[in-house]
């Protein structure tokens, strides 16, 4: 199958099958989501949203970030991983957002890699779930997902190289759903360690599917 085959594949399957695609962060504005997502490094939506939950009910504003200190703000995210760090970003986030941005989260990915805690991937997020920018943020998901698909080649080493694999190769008015649409995937279908393939239903595209099945033939004696 041609690459530009596989992308027609992908887009088209889910399109049909999953048109609304979403974070699965909790979230009532940008600032939530920033914040949400800033603690979500290495640490699954499901924890991330158990904390937010109280954490928004003390802290609902940057003007709340930037006015507390550590020790206020610690216990209310002590149970997410690099609890420490994490407790940081926020705090200068939160200052920098007041300080410099008028208390408003910036809406392009060269103003929100400034802020602490705030990389690439995470700028990315912001900008294709609120602003639905043509962003393509790419976490472990992602990079495994896209790879076994077929979409990037296997010696892609890098996110940013995934990156602009993607957002080449997907039409600008999908790149905000795809990327959902490959993390939940790889989520819940495509997993790390045992991908599903039984219950998968793009395995007639899928790289990763037709390689297992040469080599399951091949060890069977048979013919490919």
């Amino acid at each position: 199958m041609l690459k530009k085959e596989r992308y027609k594949a992908f887009i088209d399957h889910f399109e049909f099958n999953m048109p609304v695609a979403e974070t699965e962060l909790e979230y009532e504005n940008p600032f939530q989501l920033l914040v949400a997502v800033v603690l979500s490094a290495q640490c699954t939506d499901k924890r991330v949203n158990i904390v937010t939950k109280t954490l928004f009910e003390h802290f609902p504003s940057p003007e709340h970030l930037a006015s507390s200190h550590f020790e206020e703000l610690f216990p209310y995210i002590k149970s997410i991983s690099y609890p420490n760090n994490k407790t940081k970003h926020l705090l200068g986030l939160g200052k920098m957002l007041v300080e410099d941005f008028g208390s408003e989260v910036p809406s392009t990915v060269e103003e929100l890699i400034k802020l602490p805690g705030v990389g690439r991937k995470t700028a990315n997020v912001i900008t294709s779930v609120v602003w639905n920018q043509p962003n393509m943020a790419v976490d472990t998901h992602v990079f495994r997902v896209s790879k076994r698909l077929g979409l990037v080649p296997q010696n892609a080493k890098t996110p940013l190289e995934v990156e602009k694999q993607l957002v080449k190769n997907i039409p600008e008015r999908f790149i905000h759903k795809a990327h959902h649409w490959l993390i939940l995937h790889g989520r819940y279908i495509c997993l790390a360690r045992k991908p599903k393939c039984e219950s998968c239903d793009i395995t007639h595209f899928c790289r990763y599917f037709e390689k297992a099945n040469a080599v399951k033939a091949i060890s069977k004696g048979e013919k490919i």
